[in-house]
């Protein structure tokens, strides 16, 4: 059992490092981030975000399969009304891994051109990606036009950004409460904005308090250029977010997400931003 345990654990960490890697490729702040907060040592990830649609081929339950697999377990759900989109959160029984928080827009609130659109990209996604654990740092499997991104931009800032950047991190985030050179989120924020990084503020740069057990921050998202099918645009690709998490009464820590910071953690990529 030990060995199935251990091995387990690597192929997570495995994995985790593969994701990583596809992720700062268009996130380099959060490479520079990493060894500004650190001491010479490997931070602890608290969670790891991912975005998709609610479409049955490619909805959360589907990406969520290839972190089953792994030991993971569904952990909590959420709803956000305003975005349209559900979530659930997972984890795993080995607390040194990072928990992952899978959102999913929900297409058919949105107008036919949104869907028509969602629905060409959704198609163009071979099955046999889908099966593959390798579809969560693998990108986008279609081409979208300019004019089709803006269509989407008009009504979703999520739509776009799935369309733009596809299969990767929305963002990975620091644990604060492993850290040895910080201990609350004022300083880790007050470092972050000393190196030259932007927080995204919408609802205030910490969003949640001690009272519901989580605060959290984040960056505001990179800018990379994207390959449309008619030219390429510089737009917001990833952030990187930072959270303290506060003990229950029984003494662990709270390992679950509050809605309402979380709605705004989702702006970090907004283009308006």
């Amino acid at each position: 059992m030990t060995d199935i345990i251990s091995n387990q654990h690597q192929q997570v960490t495995d994995l985790f490092s593969n994701i990583w890697k596809n992720y700062i490729e268009v996130t380099p702040s959060a490479h520079k981030i990493h060894q500004l907060l650190s001491s010479g040592k490997d931070l602890i990830n608290d969670h790891v975000a991912y975005r998709t649609f609610d479409s049955a081929k490619v909805n959360l339950d589907k990406l969520a399969a290839h972190l089953i697999n792994l030991g993971y377990k569904h952990s909590g759900d959420y709803d956000f009304s305003s975005k349209k989109l559900n979530a659930k959160h997972f984890e795993h029984s080995d607390t040194t891994l990072p928990k992952v928080f899978i959102s999913e827009l929900r297409v058919a609130e949105f107008s036919v051109a949104v869907q028509t659109i969602i629905k060409t990209i959704v198609d163009a996604i071979d099955e046999s990606a889908i099966a593959d654990q390798s579809f969560l740092y693998s990108g986008t499997h279609w081409q979208v036009s300019k004019e089709d991104y803006q269509t989407l931009l008009a009504e979703s800032e999520y739509a776009a950004w799935v369309a733009a950047w596809g299969y990767r991190a929305n963002h990975f985030t620091v644990s604060i409460n492993h850290l040895d050179n910080y201990n609350c989120i004022d300083a880790v924020n007050a470092a972050v904005k000393a190196g030259g990084f932007p927080l995204n503020t919408t609802g205030g740069e910490v969003k949640g308090d001690a009272l519901v057990k989580l605060e959290q921050s984040s960056t505001m998202a990179d800018k990379a250029t994207v390959k449309f099918s008619d030219g390429e645009a510089e737009i917001p690709s990833c952030f990187y977010e930072f959270a303290k998490r506060y003990p229950l009464d029984c003494g662990n820590l709270y390992s679950g997400f509050v809605a309402a910071s979380a709605d705004k953690i989702f702006e970090s990529t907004n283009v308006a931003a």
